[in-house]
């Protein structure tokens, strides 16, 4: 009996049980794209770090154990998405993880989660930034802010980058692995960019009005979209406009309700839609 008949997706990340981010995302976003979900928790939260206070647990000494027993089960994988990593035993245990489960039809999703406007988040170290590059070569897929970007590239910052700059970084990225590069998340006055690069393609620029403010989550919203797209062969820069359509309907929705920033998108109120999104 095979458990491979189903597209399945590897989604590396933390689990938080309040706030709308990480697993907790990636679980119904998948889901409800018709691919089965198998997450790998980095760590467990009872509630992101962007509320007052929260538990946590480091779960990096059980994962050797817990990716054995898959490979006992002799598990394939569609797609890997690998998201937050908090330590470079982590980043060493994904690459492992990548090393024995990406074969040649699994589509690897990398969202480099490592800060943003132009510095890396508190919980990072330049020494961990330089280390999560390594996993740059077993993407297929790219997904980092322009922050990120720059790190990778070790490109200094600047948040009026035009077109032509970050073609020149998307080409730097490319040049390590990766074929399809989107930088998420660009500010352009009122509006939001996304930049797609595809290599031996022409970049394209996705727009959406910028919908409230910014809130935990979003992005992991997006690069499960642009996953579980992957996976199911779907138009790279068409996965990422309708994922970009999708977040922004979601926003405003959660305005209407007056959610607070900590709580992230209600995106339950569409999942049934986001297949319908062309």
């Amino acid at each position: 009996m095979s458990h491979n008949n189903q597209k399945k997706i590897a989604v590396i990340n933390d689990f938080c049980g309040f706030g709308r981010c990480s697993l907790a995302v990636s679980l119904p976003i998948i889901s409800a794209m018709k691919v089965q979900c198998c997450p790998v928790p980095t760590s467990i939260f009872s509630n992101h770090t962007g509320f007052k206070s929260f538990y946590y647990t480091d779960f990096t000494e059980h994962l050797d154990a817990y990716m054995n027993e898959w490979i006992k089960l002799e598990l394939s994988f569609d797609g890997i998405l690998t998201g937050f990593l908090g330590s470079p035993e982590q980043i060493d245990m994904v690459k492992r993880f990548l090393t024995h489960f990406k074969q040649k039809h699994t589509v690897t999703v990398i969202d480099p989660v490592m800060g943003d406007y132009g510095k890396l988040y508190s919980t990072y170290s330049p020494i961990l930034a330089k280390q999560m590059s390594a996993l740059v070569p077993f993407a297929d897929i790219l997904t980092p802010n322009l922050t990120e970007a720059c790190i990778l590239t070790d490109t200094e910052y600047r948040s009026d980058m035009d077109e032509a700059d970050l073609e020149k970084i998307c080409a730097i990225l490319s040049d390590m692995g990766p074929t399809k590069i989107v930088i998420s998340g660009l500010e352009r006055g009122d509006d939001l960019e996304n930049f797609i690069y595809e290599r031996g393609k022409a970049p394209v620029v996705i727009r959406e009005h910028k919908v409230g403010i910014c809130r935990s989550g979003t992005g992991d919203v997006f690069s499960s979209m642009i996953a579980a797209d992957a996976v199911n062969g779907k138009d790279f820069s068409d996965s990422v406009r309708c994922a970009s359509a999708f977040i922004a309907k979601t926003l405003r929705r959660t305005m209407e309700l007056d959610i607070p920033k900590t709580d992230g998108i209600c995106f339950e109120e569409f999942l049934s839609e986001i297949n319908s999104h062309e």
